[in-house]
C-alpha cells in the first residue's frame, strides 16, 4: 500500500526537483524504481522523453531507474504482462508529462490503478497529477483544441488513499499567457470558475504552484509544501493558501479550503528536507540574470566577466535539457546566448587585442555545448561567430 503520494506541479526533470526526488528515493532504498511512460506515449519522441528522464536521475539525482511501456491499453499480452509486471515489483511509480486524457483512456478498465496503489511511492506530475483525482482537466482538448470547458472522469485515487474527494490542477499559477490568463492549468478563472460549479458539493480542489511538490505522508498523515510556489485548496471560489515550507494535517485538506478567500493558512514550518533547489526557479530567470550581468559587463568592457556569463548560461541550458514540459524558456535561452555572442563579436571589433581570448572562449562554450550534444546551442553559437566575420571548422565528437 502506498505510503507516500508525491504531486509536482511541474519542473519534475529540471534542476528545481533534484534535491526533493534524493530525499524520496531514500525512503525506498534499492528497490525497484520505475517511469511509467502512458501520459506521452502518443508522441512521435515518446523515446526521447523517456531516455530524458532516465538520464535525469541517474546524472542528477545520483538513482538508475526503469522504464514501465505501457503506451497503449491493448499491447501484446506478452508486452501487457511485463509491463504490469514491472508496475508490481516497483516501490517508486514516477509518471508526468503529456495528456491527462490520454493517460486515462488507456489506464481505465486495466490493472494499472490498483497496481499505482501498491507501490511505496508514488510520484506524479504534471499531467499524470491530474489522472489522480475524481475528476481531471482534458487541457489539451480545452485550451489547444478549442473544446468547450468540461471535466472527465478520473481514477479517484486521492480519495482511495487519503478519504479526501478532491480534483488536483497543476501548473496552478502558470504564466506563460502574459496578458491572458493561463492560470490553474491553463485555464484561467472565468473557465475554472463555471467548471467548479459543476463537482460535487463536497470536492476540494487541489491546486499545485509550478516547480512545487507536495508530499502527502500516508503513514504519518501529514502533508509538507517544497518547492518554489505554494499549494492552494479552494471550494466553491474560496481559496486558502499554504507557501512553500509549509506543514499541515491531512485531515485540514478538506477542512481548510473553507476559509475566507485568499488567506493565508497557518501551517508549522517544514522540516529543512526536501527542499527544492534554491536558485533554479526557472530557466527564463536564470537567463535573463545572467544576461543583465552579461549586459553590465560588457559596459565596462569587462571581457572575463562576459565570457563566465555565457558560460553559465550554457550550462544552464545543459541542466535544464531533460525539462518536458512546453515552455518558451529554452528559446528564449538560446536567443539570449545567441545575442552574447554577437556583442563580444562587436566588442572584439573595437578591442583587437582581445580577439584570440575572445575566439577561444567562445570556442570553449560551443564545444562544450557539442560534447554536451546539445547542438542546437552549438549551431546557434557557430552561426553568430560566422555571422560575426569568423569561420567555423568543426572537428568530429565522439
Amino acid at each position: 500500500m502506498t505510503e507516500l503520494l508525491v504531486l509536482m506541479g511541474s519542473g519534475e526533470t529540471t534542476p528545481t526537483m533534484i534535491k526533493p526526488h534524493r530525499a524520496i528515493l531514500e525512503r525506498i532504498g534499492d528497490a525497484p524504481a520505475v517511469l511509467l511512460d502512458t501520459p506521452y506515449g502518443f508522441q512521435s519522441n515518446a523515446d526521447d522523453i523517456s531516455a530524458r528522464a532516465v538520464a535525469y536521475f541517474k546524472a542528477s539525482v545520483g538513482r538508475d531507474i526503469g522504464v514501465v511501456s505501457w503506451r497503449r491499453n491493448d499491447l501484446p499480452a506478452v508486452d501487457a504482462e511485463r509491463a504490469l509486471a514491472g508496475l508490481r515489483s516497483a516501490e517508486w511509480i514516477f509518471s508526468g508529462p503529456g495528456s491527462p486524457t490520454y493517460a486515462l483512456n488507456h489506464w481505465r478498465d486495466t490493472s494499472v490503478p490498483s497496481l499505482l496503489t501498491r507501490a511505496k511511492v508514488v510520484v506524479f506530475a504534471s499531467a499524470a497529477a491530474l489522472t489522480l483525482g475524481s475528476h481531471a482537466v482534458p487541457v489539451y482538448e480545452v485550451y489547444k483544441a478549442g473544446a468547450d470547458p468540461h471535466w472527465v472522469p478520473a481514477l479517484d485515487l486521492f480519495a482511495e488513499l487519503t478519504g479526501i474527494p478532491a480534483v488536483i490542477i497543476p501548473h496552478y499559477d502558470n504564466a506563460e499567457g502574459g496578458h491572458h490568463d493561463t492560470r490553474f492549468c491553463y485555464l484561467g478563472e472565468e473557465r475554472l470558475a463555471r467548471m467548479e460549479q459543476w463537482l460535487p458539493e463536497e470536492s476540494v480542489i487541489i491546486g499545485i504552484d509550478e516547480h512545487t511538490a507536495v508530499l502527502v505522508d500516508l503513514v504519518e498523515k501529514k502533508v509538507q509544501v517544497v518547492g518554489a510556489g505554494g499549494l492552494t485548496l479552494r471550494r466553491r471560489g474560496q481559496s486558502r493558501v499554504f507557501p512553500s515550507g509549509s506543514v499541515l494535517d491531512l485531515a485540514t485538506l478538506a477542512d481548510t479550503a473553507d476559509a475566507p478567500a485568499d488567506s493565508t493558512a497557518a501551517a508549522a514550518p517544514a522540516a529543512p528536507e526536501p527542499e527544492a533547489e534554491e536558485a533554479s526557479l526557472s530557466l527564463g530567470a536564470i537567463a535573463d540574470a545572467l544576461d543583465a550581468t552579461f549586459s553590465t559587463a560588457l559596459a565596462e568592457q569587462d571581457v572575463a566577466t562576459c565570457v563566465a556569463a555565457a558560460l553559465d548560461l550554457e550550462s544552464a541550458i545543459d541542466d535544464w535539457a531533460a525539462d518536458t514540459n512546453i515552455s518558451p524558456d529554452h528559446e528564449h535561452a538560446r536567443s539570449l546566448l545567441r545575442g552574447m555572442v554577437v556583442r563580444l563579436g562587436e566588442l572584439a571589433t573595437e578591442a583587437h587585442e582581445a580577439v584570440p581570448a575572445l575566439i577561444s572562449s567562445v570556442r570553449a562554450v560551443r564545444d562544450q555545448a557539442r560534447l554536451s550534444r546539445d547542438f542546437a546551442t552549438a549551431d546557434a553559437l557557430r552561426d553568430a561567430l560566422t555571422g560575426a566575420g569568423f569561420a567555423v571548422q568543426d572537428n568530429r565528437v565522439a
